[in-house]
């Protein structure tokens, strides 16, 4: 049943909370830089009469609230802080302040739903037990999760299941999105260097240890991890997304030494080797064809988030406080974006959630990690909402 009561509650200061979310889309900062995104957070938090531990994992900010009911369990609301290093080009009148820097994967959008549900359960503390609320720094490849556990996250508060959720951009306004087991990929990415002699490709390419066919085959090779090395019924992805060599001034010189890097997915610690090995293989034997020099290594960033059965079965409850239940789809497809949540998640049961940022009237949308990408405000009070209903349902409290 909606708990209409709760959503009516946040509206009444969504308009705040809106202003709130368009200036930390303003002032976006990258991993581990996140000083003025945390300053604000830690004093909106005290602001509401919360406890708060800042500089965890260096700029992470835990909030903790205790409910008036008995109660010994604990449980961890998590949302993200950083921005990526992309140009804005969304021209909104609260666009990015700091060149080269963007929200662009609604981390902005998360951090002030999770604030929406601190300043309702700091008022409203109908709940036993106590509610961790962890703004972690650095989701963007930069180990804020990693960070955050290595500062005793979990050993100075104490959580016994974790919860995070991300915007669904294309994804319906107030639709939730979940699945038990594997929700996210592995993500890791590589680079592989050719090192050659050079030369000039006019009067005596015959002299050079011709690098760029190295990598021109490798670069086709690379295609054939997927289809030929990983069994048909597995999900893996091997993406070019970086090539660089020689100079466009300078084009009968042949380029004395070419960078190659991408990004790899998968779902399984076995495909996971495979991928990581026949990278460096390949590398190898295409370097050894055209008698140069290579260099290739892989690293992996973030593990398979995995949901916990248990928690997906609360997440689901929790939801169906916020939306019809015809709005829940609690058995999406995984897919293979990545998420340092899931460094957590090795620590604790928990559950991931979309929710829908919707699309424009035409049904187009900008995806995450775009130029023209921007959270959508509308969905504030449903997902601060959905925090507050899942206290209620992990900690006991009825929801009427």
């Amino acid at each position: 049943m909606i708990d209409q009561q709760v959503i009516d509650a946040i509206r009444v200061f969504h308009p705040e909370l809106t202003v709130l979310r368009q200036d930390i889309h303003a002032h976006p900062e990258l991993g581990m830089e996140e000083t003025r995104t945390a300053a604000l957070v830690a004093g909106k938090l005290r602001e509401w009469g919360i406890e708060v531990t800042e500089g965890v994992g260096k700029t992470g900010v835990v909030g903790t609230i205790r409910g008036k009911r008995p109660g010994n369990h604990a449980i961890g609301l998590r949302a993200d802080m950083d921005a990526l290093a992309i140009v804005e080009q969304t021209g909104l009148p609260y666009a990015s302040l700091n060149p080269g820097k963007m929200h662009a994967c609604g981390h902005d959008g998360h951090t002030t739903m999770l604030l929406g549900a601190a300043r309702y359960l700091a008022e409203n503390p109908d709940f036993g037990g106590t509610v961790q609320l962890i703004f972690q720094p650095a989701e963007e490849g930069r180990g804020g999760a990693v960070a955050m556990l290595a500062d005793g996250l979990f050993d100075r508060f104490p959580c016994e299941s974790i919860y995070g959720m991300h915007c669904g951009p294309g994804m319906p306004v107030g639709r939730f999105y979940t699945c038990d087991g594997p929700m996210l990929a592995a993500s890791g990415r590589f680079w592989t260097i050719f090192k050659g002699n050079g030369g000039h490709g006019g009067s005596s390419p015959h002299l050079a240890s011709d690098i760029t066919v190295a990598m021109a085959q490798y670069v086709l090779a690379l295609q054939t991890i997927v289809s030929r090395n990983i069994a048909p019924r597995e999900t893996a992805v091997i993406s070019i997304g970086h090539v660089a060599g020689g100079d466009m001034q300078s084009l009968n010189v042949m380029p004395a030494t070419i960078y190659v890097g991408g990004t790899v997915r998968c779902f399984n610690k076995e495909v996971r080797e495979v991928l990581e090995r026949r990278i460096v293989e390949l590398a190898h034997a295409m370097a050894m064809a055209q008698g140069c020099e290579v260099e290739s290594h892989v690293e992996w960033g973030t593990p398979t988030l995995i949901n916990d059965s248990d928690q997906v079965r609360v997440a689901v409850k929790a939801a169906q406080s916020v939306v019809p239940e015809s709005d829940i789809e609690a058995n999406m497809p995984p897919i293979t974006g990545g998420e340092d949540f899931a460094f957590m998640m090795e620590q604790k049961p928990g559950a991931f959630v979309f929710l829908g940022n919707g699309t424009a009237p035409d049904g187009s949308f900008h995806t995450v990690h775009t130029p023209k990408f921007d959270f959508n405000d509308a969905v504030i009070p449903l997902g601060s909402a959905y925090w507050v209903s899942l206290v209620k349902t992990q900690l006991g409290a009825e929801v009427a």
